[in-house]
């Protein structure tokens, strides 16, 4: 009789996809173009004195989101890794990914509410949005090995990095053409702004039942035996995973090249529209611009290096990716001010890079972790993440405030990549897939 597996995998694959594809709206819209104006003018219009009362500590509004991003990251780091031990005992993980999916867009649909001063609103939404992101993206990459062989992972890592760039971006066009031209369809620009976030809150809620329904439950398989309920049994597993992780030497090497180089694509990302308009003097149009080409080249990116390591390897193309980044903050120490030829070849370049390496890192874990507890390792891979994710941005800003100039910040950063591009050398791929008892494929 054929086999018919193969198939099976490619229609939950293809439904796979579209969870990135649902949760890049509020990544995109949200929390990487309009929040932060519009959280810090909320702020602003309830300030005394330029400070608000945020539980007994007096701020700037200008802080808040930081503050309000912050807070919510470290809860994240602390949490994740239980919810990954929840994730590997139970069969209905796409349950628990729909579940925080739209528990986190109904947190977000609460900035259409955020209005005058009250910013507090907009405070506990971007907590509990950002807190069920986190959780509802563990059960997704848990995912990922249960719906494909090792031979297939880069692609279909790839390919749903993609979809999230292009959906993300889709709905950012959609977005900006209503804020840029609200009043031609007669709103304020605070209501096109709400509105705008209100959308992204919609898409990730309405494109997550594409997932739910689609994918299937897959029963959980070499569990940790723990007596109880399933949170003490999960504590008790999660325990369990921790004495054993020295066992799994490469796996933990890798993480720690990651923990550098995606602080390092993180920090680039989060400071590059300063770094366009007060070093470089470019206006608003401009980085709306950029940030729009980056999200569509960045979908083919992640493609191009998907089927790059199908040909050379994952850990060999992500190597070459790290070089690439540190090409561009390299040359972002001398790019000319006001000419938006080199500054759009940069953009071009980071949206190239961007997907690709943030994809195959995800697939490359993947190999390096033993089977049935791929919630816990990837809690681990995101909560490490979370919990180290302000070295960068530590480092950009001391080095700004000794130099005074953005252009040695951002150039400060190519040690991340550096630091991360020799660990990651260290990790011995055969080794680490032997470790975690999976197959080898054909091209490591």
């Amino acid at each position: 009789m054929a086999d018919l597996r193969p198939l099976a995998r490619a229609r939950e694959q293809k439904a796979w996809y579209w969870y990135d594809w649902a949760n890049s709206a509020y990544v995109t819209t949200v929390s990487t173009v309009m929040l932060g104006p519009y959280l810090i003018a909320i702020a602003k219009n309830a300030a005394v004195d330029n400070r608000i009362d945020v539980l007994g500590l007096s701020i700037a509004p200008g802080a808040l989101p930081s503050y309000l991003v912050t807070f919510s990251t470290i809860l994240s780091a602390i949490l994740l890794p239980l919810l990954g031990a929840v994730a590997d005992r139970t069969a209905n993980k796409k349950g628990l990914l729909a579940g925080f999916a739209w528990t986190g867009a109904a947190f977000a649909s609460l900035l259409f509410f955020c209005k005058g001063e009250n910013w507090q609103i907009g405070a506990i939404a971007v907590i509990g949005a950002n807190l069920c992101l986190g959780a509802s993206t563990v059960f997704n990459d848990s995912i990922l090995p249960l719906i494909s062989t090792e031979e297939e992972r880069d692609r279909v890592s790839s390919r749903g990095w993609a979809w999230g760039y292009l959906g993300g971006g889709l709905l950012l066009v959609v977005n900006l053409v209503m804020f840029l031209f609200h009043d031609t369809f007669g709103m304020s620009e605070g209501f096109s702004v709400r509105l705008s976030m209100l959308s992204a809150a919609i898409w990730w809620a309405g494109f997550t039942f594409i997932p739910y329904l689609r994918l299937r439950n897959h029963e959980p398989v070499h569990v940790v035996a723990e007596e109880g309920g399933i949170i003490s049994q999960s504590f008790g597993q999660l325990w369990a995973t921790l004495k054993d992780m020295k066992n799994y030497p490469m796996a933990l090497t890798f993480l720690g090249a990651y923990l550098f180089f995606n602080d390092g694509i993180q920090t680039v990302i989060a400071s590059s529209s300063i770094y366009g308009a007060e070093e470089l003097g470019f206006g608003t149009s401009v980085l709306i611009g950029t940030i729009l080409m980056v999200q569509f080249v960045a979908f083919a990116g992640a493609l191009v290096f998907g089927k790059a390591a199908e040909k050379y390897g994952a850990k060999q193309v992500i190597l070459v990716g790290l070089v690439i980044w540190m090409a561009i903050v390299a040359v972002a120490l001398v790019l000319p001010k006001e000419q938006i030829v080199p500054f759009l070849a940069m953009g071009f370049a980071i949206g190239l890079v961007l997907g690709g390496t943030q994809a195959l890192a995800r697939s490359y874990f993947s190999l390096l972790i033993p089977r049935g507890r791929e919630g816990e390792f990837f809690s681990f891979y995101h909560a490490m993440d979370r919990g180290t994710s302000w070295f960068g941005t530590l480092t950009f800003g001391v080095v700004y405030q000794l130099t005074d100039s953005y252009r040695p910040a951002i150039f400060a950063l190519i040690a991340f990549f550096v630091l991360g591009g020799l660990l990651l050398l260290k990790v011995d791929t055969a080794r680490g897939i032997r470790e975690a008892g999976n197959v080898e494929p054909s091209v490591i």
